[in-house]
């Protein structure tokens, strides 16, 4: 079932709300690490929370509107962690290449620490939703590395928005994709290395 849009009835106003969204989403995960999402009931969500089934409506109308959130939370985790990742690399007064490379680096060991869970976030992700939410979450990471561009000294002599499109296209490709197409973990170091080289016609 595809998603066009995540349906939340009651967006978590308070903070014990938002901690039972996010007791939501946890519960979630924790049980998508060990079966596939189509096997996951609500049932199973709600008491791995330690909440009632009724408190799961308070908030959702269908499990889908859940998994489709809390693809949107880790996407957006993922890009807002790129951001805050600028100010270290930064410190170091490094040139612009190695600049990209550190962040990419910092991106890669936080997707690589939780490998089993991208894996079938990306998978997921293809599965519910639609166009539209796809090209939201695209661009998100987009706008990511342009913000991360434009805090590097010498980013007035490049083409910011092109070059933050394809250091995404280049790094979220060989990443979701060596994640979605073998079973096995990728050796993280050799698809840092291909990423850089991938790269290097663009820097």
């Amino acid at each position: 079932m595809k998603i066009t849009r995540i349906n939340v009835r009651r967006k978590p106003q308070q903070s014990r709300a938002k901690f039972t969204q996010d007791a939501l989403m946890d519960s979630f995960v924790q049980l998508l690490l060990e079966k596939e999402a189509a096997q996951i009931t609500i049932r199973e969500i709600t008491d791995l929370a330690g909440v009632g089934l009724g408190t799961f409506y308070e908030y959702f109308s269908q499990k889908e509107d859940l998994l489709a959130l809390t693809i949107h939370h880790y996407v957006q985790r993922n890009a807002l962690a790129l951001q805050h990742s600028c100010e270290t690399a930064l410190k170091q007064n490094i040139p612009l290449k190695t600049y990209i490379h550190s962040l990419i680096h910092v991106q890669i060991e936080a997707i690589a620490e939780q490998s089993h869970l991208w894996q079938k976030l990306f998978l997921l992700e293809r599965h519910i939703s639609n166009i539209d939410m796809y090209q939201k979450h695209y661009l998100q990471h987009v706008h990511a590395w342009c913000f991360a561009l434009k805090q590097h000294p010498r980013h007035t002599e490049i083409n910011i928005e092109w070059l933050a499109l394809n250091i995404h296209r280049i790094s979220y490709g060989f990443i979701s994709q060596s994640l979605m197409v073998n079973l096995e973990i990728p050796d993280w170091k050799k698809l840092e290395q291909d990423i850089q080289i991938a790269l290097s016609g663009c820097i």
